[in-house]
């Protein structure tokens, strides 16, 4: 049975990456180990495109532009909704995570999903270089599974 492997190698790969100014020190530093692993799979920084938005509410209606644009081979959200006093934390968290899957299933274009949702600053800064990286790798990987599967639709 053919098996798709992970695939890390970002070399030609084009990816945009969309990240919240708000709750800045936390994002900044997810954009920071973003980065470090995209270029650690390979993709080159002229391939990169980013684009920085108001808040996580503002992150899907820019990714879908981004995937109609036809230019990249997967998008990476980045954002932080850290919970405060009122319900509105679960309002950014949920419709920001439901609105960044239905771009993606809407567009078939790949979106790894950085954006966290925690009770304090202290939580947001502690995941911060793991959930950057992971969703650079989840980017290049999903790029390269949906390339390898649009060649073997195209050959049966």
């Amino acid at each position: 049975m053919p098996e798709l492997k992970p695939n890390l190698r970002g070399e030609q790969l084009a990816i945009a990456i969309v990240t919240s100014r708000f709750n800045e020190p936390v994002c900044a530093a997810l954009l920071q180990s973003c980065r470090e692993a995209l270029l650690g799979c390979g993709v080159a920084e002229s391939a990169t495109l980013l684009v920085s938005v108001p808040g996580a509410l503002e992150i899907p209606l820019t990714l879908q532009s981004l995937a109609e644009s036809g230019r990249f081979d997967a998008l990476i959200a980045l954002g932080a909704v850290i919970r405060g006093e009122t319900y509105h934390f679960e309002i950014v968290a949920n419709e920001s995570a439901r609105a960044v899957m239905e771009v993606q299933l809407h567009s078939g274009v790949p979106i790894a999903n950085g954006i966290l949702t925690t009770e304090n600053e202290q939580q947001a800064m502690a995941r911060v270089r793991d959930k950057g990286a992971d969703a650079a790798r989840v980017a290049v990987e999903m790029a390269n599974h949906l390339k390898v599967i649009d060649e073997y639709q195209k050959c049966t």
